[in-house]
């Protein structure tokens, strides 16, 4: 149903922690991974985002079907959201296969608010915040520190020890992971904010791109069935991270700004790394540390409400879009600054 403005909208809180629970989610792939071994890294991202993003298109279908004029308006938009969603995990999973499990998520996740920002400044015109950038300073501070550390643990001499060549292309995968994450995370929020509700907007996207991935698992994703481990490696996969994460985050996505929630994403490399060093037994230096010290107070910095502020927004509201249609059903505008009308999904 529909309402007036603000009936039933989440504060930015309540959209910032569904996107950290987001990034909790998605630190923990990388871990998984290595629970199936024999699983390549090109199989492990065709079958996680492949299979959730359809599996997000089906659950999305009635919206799809509902809002598809504004999805054909929007096409171009659709098409290079759902090639950053083709892109993203052949170079995300080979990052973290080449440099290491907390490496490749630091640098993967990392680089992705300044390709963000980056993006929103030049085609949207938007001016970042001296709050997000004090927490992208702090964030990135933070990732550079983490994979520094693991670099150096990663490229040492000793059990896990890495070619110094290997953790260079897995370091260039990694900003090329970052930078269609980041893409894709634009994309959304602008249908969103072109009056689409999440769920549509998400699931087309990710449809779309699972599709293009679907060709991938024949060529490489027989290990996947070669033992139930496997299988249920590539289940939990689509499943939690990639379906439910991107539920989560496609929430939250349309009630922050996109270089916001990227930001907010350093998450996932600090849990990737405890993770690492818990469960796959990978090392993390002091410096390592002192980078996961420095993402928590980037997450606080972003997250925290502060007096007279309005919450982690990353950018000056964008010109008035055209008005929401009436007939759609668990959509409510949520509340927004003066000027901007963005269609949110709502329970």
């Amino acid at each position: 149903m529909t309402g007036t403005a603000g009936r039933g909208a989440a504060p930015v809180g309540a959209a910032s922690a569904c996107v950290l629970l987001a990034s909790v989610l998605w630190g923990t792939t990388g871990t998984a991974a290595t629970l199936a071994p024999d699983v390549g890294p090109l199989a492990i991202g065709a079958v996680a985002m492949g299979l959730g993003g359809l599996l997000q298109a089906v659950v999305a279908a009635p919206r799809i079907r509902r809002e598809a004029p504004l999805l054909r308006a929007q096409r171009g938009v659709v098409l290079l959201g759902a090639l950053a969603v083709a892109a993203y995990p052949p170079a995300f999973y080979s990052s973290m296969h080449l440099a290491g499990v907390a490496t490749g998520t630091v640098v993967s996740i990392g680089s992705a608010p300044l390709a963000s920002a980056l993006i929103e400044r030049v085609v949207d015109g938007r001016r970042l915040t001296r709050r997000w950038i004090t927490g992208a300073v702090l964030g990135l501070s933070g990732t550079v520190l983490l994979c520094a550390a693991e670099a150096t643990a990663g490229t040492s001499s000793g059990p896990g020890a890495r070619p110094a060549g290997s953790t260079v292309l897995g370091v260039a995968l990694g900003l090329t992971a970052g930078l269609t994450y980041a893409v894709y995370s634009w994309a959304a929020h602008r249908l969103i904010g072109r009056g689409l509700t999440s769920g549509a907007a998400m699931g087309t996207v990710f449809g779309i791109g699972g599709l293009l991935l679907v060709p991938v698992l024949p060529a490489t994703g027989a290990p996947l069935l070669d033992s139930w481990s496997a299988a249920a490696v590539g289940a939990y996969m689509a499943l939690v991270p990639m379906f439910l994460g991107y539920v989560l985050f496609g929430w939250g996505l349309a009630r922050v700004g996109a270089s916001t929630a990227t930001t907010l994403t350093l998450l996932e490399p600090a849990v990737a790394a405890v993770l690492a060093v818990l469960v796959v037994g990978e090392r993390l230096r002091p410096a390592g540390w002192a980078g996961v010290a420095l993402i928590v107070c980037c997450l606080g910095v972003l997250t925290v409400p502060f007096p007279g502020a309005a919450g982690p927004r990353a950018a000056t509201p964008p010109r008035p879009l055209p008005p929401v249609e009436e007939d759609a059903d668990v959509s409510v505008p949520h509340r927004a600054p003066a000027g901007e009308h963005v269609r949110a999904e709502g329970h």
